[in-house]
């Protein structure tokens, strides 16, 4: 009898630790995810934390699902996008308490969009092509981070192969195709952990493919361009300031003048002069006048029109033609969203409500130096399809960026990967200018071929290729990626529906720390 009731209490204590115990593996799982991306670069991870979260998925009831999903959020925006609080208190001047409450309000808000899909997941698959409906459901909810709530696709699965074999597939589907077969590999790993041998083959011609696929989707379209980018390392903290806006004109107005005279082009970063357009219009009439004759240069400055409208814009000095308005806003760092409902708990905080206008989706690209640029500003870099449209007509890329707003974490090395990747994905050389890094020229393989080290003021220099033709991925975006993750997901559907209620899920199957 004495043995029978230890038992009882094993099996009760083993079901009520085993919940604890998932969550741990979950939260586990996504900080695997932030060291397969940069600055540790551990790309193997992508899969195995994939694996983590997909094994025995199935024996989980919805609830159970939808809560493993959270908890790896957590653990993948805890760890990997921590230099959010670095932002809001650091440099946004907010109180350490607030500063902490709403960076775990945005982390949590983030994880929803691993619970809900996965909990869904639960509800409508069944256990036969788990492995594909698992991947395909991993990607759908990527797709939600991109557009809903104006969209926030840091830390893609994808993007963590820049350096992997898996790479070369970037140029025909982009990072979610990336994504779709970094999961798929997951999922598939752990049938053959399963000794489902037959799944090794699969899994092996996702590796094997990108050994045959082009080198290089896209050729050179003339002579290379010789290129300056200025960092000028003005702290954050004093940049919106009169002293601020002194310091700045004399660091990239010196700067400039030390440039040779057969640089074609010299490129300013982010609101480099924090001030108008308008306001900085002699010192920039100033610069242009010292500039060499075949030099031009391209900054990121803000502009109001007319009827009072602020934009964060790229202009160029010096026969350049065109400029750019950043079209894709930061939620809340330069909009707010939901004004309506928001702005009265902005004030409650104290915080300081953003007021810029998105500029068109469609724009020209800027014409310079004897060639094409489409332009991409900050945070608008992360969004692949808004890229692709951009290089559809150019034959550079380039972003400028204001990273100081990371200050020493990690987000500007996860900020250069996602950069990496855009190039490769369009078959673009990519300048990358920043305030203090990282500031880096990057090839259209996405290989950094010249990069300036950061938190110094300096100038880097090097040469670029224009480009011509495109990748498949410049031609069709991310659409094709989206459809097969959806009807990836789907496969499992019909299965499911075939069962009845009451046994949609198996209560006999034992659960423990994975799930089993």
């Amino acid at each position: 009898m004495d043995s029978l009731d230890q038992e009882k209490k094993y099996t009760l204590f083993a079901g009520r630790l085993s919940p604890i115990v998932d969550c741990v593996v979950a939260l586990a799982a996504g900080v695997l995810t932030t060291l397969s991306a940069a600055p540790f670069s551990l790309w193997w991870l992508g899969p195995v934390a994939v694996a983590l979260v997909y094994w025995k998925i199935q024996s989980l009831t919805p609830a159970m699902a939808t809560l493993r999903g959270w908890c790896y959020g957590v653990g993948l925006f805890g760890s990997g996008t921590s230099w959010v609080f670095v932002a809001i208190h650091d440099f946004g001047g907010t109180g350490a308490v607030v500063a902490m409450l709403l960076t775990t309000l945005f982390i949590s808000a983030l994880a929803l969009f691993f619970a809900i899909p996965f909990g869904l997941y639960r509800c409508i698959t069944g256990p036969r092509l788990a492995f594909l409906s698992f991947a395909g459901m991993w990607v759908v909810s990527e797709w939600l981070r991109t557009w809903l709530f104006t969209g926030f696709p840091w830390l893609l699965l994808g993007t963590s192969q820049i350096d992997s074999p898996l790479a070369p597939w970037a140029p025909v589907g982009g990072v979610y195709l990336l994504s779709l077969i970094t999961a798929l590999t997951g999922t598939l790993g752990v049938e053959v952990l399963r000794r489902r041998w037959v799944f090794l083959v699969p899994m092996a011609g996702l590796w094997i493919v990108p050994f045959l696929l082009p080198a290089q989707w896209t050729t050179p379209a003339g002579k290379p361009i010789q290129v300056a980018l200025l960092q000028g390392n003005l702290d954050q903290r004093i940049k919106w300031t009169a002293q601020g806006q002194r310091e700045a004109i004399s660091i990239y107005t010196a700067m400039t003048r030390e440039q040779a005279k057969d640089i074609d082009l010299i490129v300013w970063p982010e609101a480099a002069l924090p001030m108008l357009e308008q306001e900085a219009q002699r010192i920039l009439e100033q610069v242009a006048s010292d500039l060499g004759p075949d030099t031009a240069l391209l900054t990121g400055i803000l502009q109001r029109d007319g009827e009072g409208r602020s934009y964060n814009s790229v202009i160029g000095l010096n026969d350049v033609q065109g400029e750019y308005q950043k079209a894709h806003l930061v939620p809340f760092g330069e909009y707010l969203p939901f004004q309506s409902l928001l702005a009265d708990t902005l004030a409650f905080f104290d915080l300081p409500a953003p007021r810029l206008t998105p500029g068109s989706d469609v724009q020209a690209p800027l014409h310079v130096a004897g060639t094409t640029i489409g332009t991409a500003i900050c945070y608008e870099i992360i969004f692949a399809d808004h890229v692709a449209q951009q290089a559809r007509n150019a034959e550079l890329l380039l972003t400028v960026s204001n990273d100081t707003w990371f200050g020493r974490s990690i987000g500007p090395q996860q900020h250069l990967q996602m950069a990496r990747l855009r190039a490769l994905e369009n078959g673009r050389h990519l300048l990358r200018a920043t305030s203090n890094g990282v500031t880096a020229i990057i090839d259209a393989q996405g290989h950094v071929t010249a990069r300036a080290p950061q938190f110094e003021q300096t100038g880097l220099t090097g040469e670029v290729t224009p480009m011509q033709g495109l990748t498949p991925f410049s031609r069709t975006g991310s659409g094709l990626a989206w459809i097969l993750a959806a009807l990836l997901t789907l496969l499992g559907l019909p299965l499911n529906l075939s069962r009845s209620k009451n046994d949609a899920f198996d209560e006999k199957e034992p659960r423990d720390v994975l799930g089993k």
